[in-house]
């Protein structure tokens, strides 16, 4: 079951890494078979919005942080479920986001959703 120290200690590491924009350990929070779908994804890549694997994860959020220089997230709130999270945040726009994650035993995702307002 997922703690909310564990929770918070993910996501620390999460923002901190995105706000690097440091691709390897963005991609460290996710396993290798991992499942992401995004409206983004969708429109950048031209399809349903959904991601699998982490290689082509690292080429999606290659691009994305390529696109957007000036990104960062500014954390909102965490909501904790028994194996996932919500990450509430703002984007470097002021846009409110949130990204639901479900963890594996290791505490790597293994599937997650952008949703933004």
């Amino acid at each position: 079951m997922l703690t909310a120290e564990a929770a918070a200690a993910f996501v620390a590491e999460w923002i901190a890494a995105w706000n690097a924009h440091d691709l390897e350990r963005i991609l460290a929070h996710w396993a290798d078979d991992a499942t992401f779908t995004s409206p983004i994804a969708a429109r950048l890549l031209g399809t349903d919005g959904t991601v699998v694997g982490k290689p082509a994860l690292r080429a999606y959020w290659q691009r994305g942080l390529a696109a957007n220089p000036d990104l960062r997230f500014e954390l909102d709130r965490v909501l904790v479920g028994t194996d996932s999270l919500v990450i509430a945040y703002r984007n470097h726009r002021g846009q409110a986001c949130g990204e639901w994650l479900r963890l594996d035993a290791a505490g790597r995702a293994i599937a997650g959703a952008a949703h933004y307002a």
